[in-house]
């Protein structure tokens, strides 16, 4: 049934795993920030819920959580976006690149100022954000100022 309900999504947003190796690409007002990492995009009048790729923001509920929000509501909200969509996940979420209007990179940003994680299962040959989120630890900046900071996939774990 899942199965099901994952290639009905794929239907309803265009994109099949067929075109898998080839990026969609769309520009769209930013509607809501539901979290550091996931937003609502208009694609084409209809909101559409995009992941950002390659990194890993706080949950809400995690120190610094609220913080990675507020950050990309300020970048992000009632701003029109570039998004590059690479896959669907298995929320039917669109795990995407984000370009903001000035051409920075919506992931980047976060990890350059210590509220992402580079997601090292998704992202392991990315040099430029191992490099970003290094500095950013080095300069304690955003989460890198916690005593402890725990990834949100193990922090997720420990919630189920």
């Amino acid at each position: 049934r899942r199965h099901l309900i994952c290639v009905a999504l794929l239907c309803l947003v265009g994109y099949l795993p067929a075109q898998a190796q080839t990026p969609t690409i769309f520009t769209g007002l930013v509607v809501r920030v539901k979290d550091g990492d996931t937003i609502r995009v208009l694609r084409d009048g209809t909101p559409v819920t995009v992941r950002l790729a390659w990194v890993d923001a706080p949950e809400a509920a995690q120190p610094a959580g609220e913080l990675a929000a507020l950050f990309t509501t300020a970048l992000v909200l009632r701003r029109t976006v570039a998004v590059t969509v690479y896959s669907i996940d298995l929320y039917g979420r669109l795990v995407s690149a984000v370009r903001l209007e000035d051409g920075r990179d919506l992931s980047q940003e976060l990890v350059r100022a210590g509220l992402a994680w580079r997601y090292v299962r998704y992202a392991k040959h990315n040099a430029l954000l191992a490099q970003l989120e290094t500095e950013a630890r080095t300069a304690q900046l955003g989460l890198w100022a916690l005593q402890n900071p725990i990834p949100p996939w193990e922090w997720r774990k420990g919630k189920r």
